[in-house]
């Protein structure tokens, strides 16, 4: 037998937000099912301290999902930089095998990577800087160098970008890295300077009493 819903009934909850770190997570360890991140971490200037908090947070056998940017992303703007004599004011993406050694140096369960290529195109090299202001790209290294370059740069790096015009556009790589991995057992080991460290809650340690 089917039943009409009635029109004001509701199928979902509101949604709790929280602003924070996401190298400091405001939440108790082991208390997370699920951790989806898109397109977050590659502005992070330290992806083992932020995966080793992901650990914190995530229950045993909870799932994480992400995607970072890897290094291919926007080589030909870092090219048209480094041709001006000038280093890219662009994070430097991890790798693949950067991502996955991190996501078992911090101790997760069957790690499973996937990295795929994309390439944009653009009219000018305008339109693509102001979509990399619009998503918040930028360079999180804290030695980045400060201020800028001045026009005469700009125009240079301008003028390098403009010798990759192909068809009438500018061509723009992004290569998107995919993760997935389970949350480990309570005290399972972590990688720490090449060695394997496990640690127990206290109250877990067994004793003998006399």
């Amino acid at each position: 037998m089917l039943h009409e819903v009635p029109k004001h009934t509701r199928f979902w909850r509101p949604v709790r937000r929280v602003n924070a770190d996401v190298s400091k997570l405001p939440f108790a360890d082991q208390s997370t099912d699920l951790i989806f991140s898109s397109l977050c971490l590659q502005w992070l200037d330290d992806l083992p301290a932020v995966l080793s908090e992901f650990r914190r947070v995530l229950r045993p056998d909870g799932l994480l999902l992400f995607s970072t940017f890897g290094p291919e992303t926007l080589s030909e703007l870092r090219d048209a930089y480094l041709m001006a004599g000038v280093t890219p004011p662009l994070s430097p993406f991890a790798a693949i095998q950067q991502v996955g050694d991190a996501m078992l140096a911090a101790g997760f369960k069957d790690p499973v990577l996937d990295r795929d290529r994309y390439t944009l195109t653009y009219p000018d090299l305008r339109t693509l800087m102001h979509e990399l202001r619009a998503i918040g790209a930028g360079d999180a290294r804290h030695d980045r160098p400060r201020g800028l370059g001045g026009r005469a740069r700009l125009q240079q790096v301008t003028a390098n970008y403009e010798s990759q015009r192909r068809d009438g556009v500018l061509p723009s790589t992004w290569e998107v890295i995919t993760a997935q991995a389970w949350g480990p057992a309570p005290g399972a080991p972590r990688r720490d300077g090449g060695a394997d460290l496990a640690s127990f809650p206290a109250d877990r340690i067994p004793t003998r009493r006399r």
